[in-house]
């Protein structure tokens, strides 16, 4: 494998450092509270029976917000919980796995943070929030890593105690672009949120373009609507050969985007996206082989949910007897098992060397530049020597990605292993 060292240059920002507020005016703490904390203790007989001598860890993530939603992040936790339990814990150790509803909104963030801390967790896992500038400064106060949070915002990338799994948005739409340009596009568009975040991608994606001398059109569409028809047909323009579309709006929202391909009629144009807003589900909901996915290019963090290295997590959903849906396909499932893979790992070190598992012993060990491999990424290693050379995203340590592609109505592998963009993220140039 090439070294994964970039170049000194800067990067293209994250996330802008925005502090969004919830749409809805903020309801008093009292009201709020009391919801986030009572939806959000673990149940079932992996979390009975707790005593002094548990570990303790939690993962967040919206439930009954819309189309921010991902229960099955922590549902998929409280089940590798109750299955790491029935198999006598971790060396000795029962393991308590809590879950927070974030509700989508920064008191919720705040809230789920804070009861990680009034829980004495010795980390954060998986987890999913846009509202990292509300919950990382109280993770940073109590010293607890936030491993493997689903990456939506600047300080995931930037705070000392965050150890991201996958490089986000950027890399994602980054892989996107030198996708299409190795598949021989001529021209590519794309469909991005018309938000702070969105601008960023664009960024990303320029740099990805550059090199084959291709500026990327910007097509802002809105967050959600029932019909991208204007956005489409502006995407789409002439639908000349060589015509390529790439996309990042999310799962619910891209369903709409190729409702409004498929009215349009287009034969030339080829359609791209990134994992989360396409997933298999999407491919399945929007006809598979006879749907406007047939032989759509998707960029993602890990291999797809039909390979064999997928096998542990598949299993633990199927042994879960608590008849929750917990979709193997869904990217931010598949980050909270990449990120309990990692915990697991640290514990059987720190177990290996005498030491106890505790929020300081595992930052002293994954910022002591061990390798960690879990085989659903690159090696990853969060020393300093590995950073990004960015003083907005330096914890973005593994700028891999995968290059997918729908085929027999099935998301596959279009080349086997890793591609990495980190000369992309840097505005660097690419490798000889």
């Amino acid at each position: 494998m090439t070294s994964r060292r970039g170049s000194s240059q800067a990067m293209h920002p994250i996330a802008g450092r925005r502090r969004r507020r919830p749409i809805a005016a903020v309801a008093t703490a009292a009201a709020v509270l009391p919801t986030l904390f009572s939806a959000s203790a673990c149940g079932g007989p992996a979390d009975a029976a707790t005593g002094s001598g548990d570990l303790t860890v939690m993962t967040w993530a919206p439930a009954g917000t819309g189309a921010a939603d991902r229960p099955g992040m922590t549902s998929l936790a409280e089940a590798i919980g109750r299955d790491i339990n029935v198999k006598g814990g971790l060396h000795g150790r029962r393991l308590r796995v809590i879950t927070c509803n974030e509700h989508n909104t920064s008191d919720g963030a705040k809230a789920c943070a804070q009861q990680a801390v009034d829980a004495k967790a010795v980390a954060v896992l998986g987890s999913y929030s846009q509202y990292g500038d509300d919950f990382m400064p109280v993770l940073e106060r109590a010293g607890i890593p936030l491993i493997g949070g689903y990456g939506l915002s600047q300080p995931e990338f930037g705070s000392p105690l965050s150890y991201p799994v996958g490089g986000g948005m950027p890399a994602l739409i980054a892989g996107s672009g030198r996708q299409l340009v190795e598949a021989g596009c001529k021209s590519v568009a794309v469909i991005r949120p018309d938000t702070p975040s969105g601008d960023n991608l664009l960024g990303a994606l320029g740099n990805a373009l550059k090199p084959a001398g291709i500026k990327p059109l910007d097509v802002k569409a809105p967050e959600k609507s029932n019909d991208y028809s204007p956005e489409v047909r502006k995407a789409i323009g002439g639908d000349q050969p060589g015509n390529c579309v790439t996309s990042a709006l999310g799962a619910e929202p891209t369903g709409n985007l190729l409702d409004a391909f498929r009215r349009t009629g287009a034969k030339n144009t080829r359609i791209a996206s990134v994992i989360g807003s396409v997933q298999q589900s999407v491919v399945d909901s929007t006809g598979g082989d006879n749907g406007p996915l047939a032989g759509a290019f998707v960029t993602g963090w890990y291999p797809p949910e039909s390979a064999k290295i997928w096998d542990g997590l598949r299993a633990v959903i199927r042994a879960d007897t608590a008849g929750r849906t917990i979709d193997a396909a869904d990217p931010g499932v598949q980050t909270t098992w990449v990120a309990f893979e990692v915990f697991r790992q640290v514990s059987d070190r720190l177990a290996a060397a005498g030491r106890q598992v505790t929020s300081k012993t595992i930052t002293a060990l994954l910022d002591g530049g061990e390798q960690i491999d879990v085989g659903l990424t690159p090696p990853l290693n969060w020393a300093t020597t590995n950073m990004l050379p960015s003083t907005e995203s330096p914890r973005l340590v593994n700028t891999w990605v995968t290059y997918q592609v729908v085929k027999g109505g099935q998301l596959t592998l279009q080349r086997p292993g890793f591609v990495d963009v980190r000369w992309v993220l840097t505005g660097g140039k690419p490798p000889a």
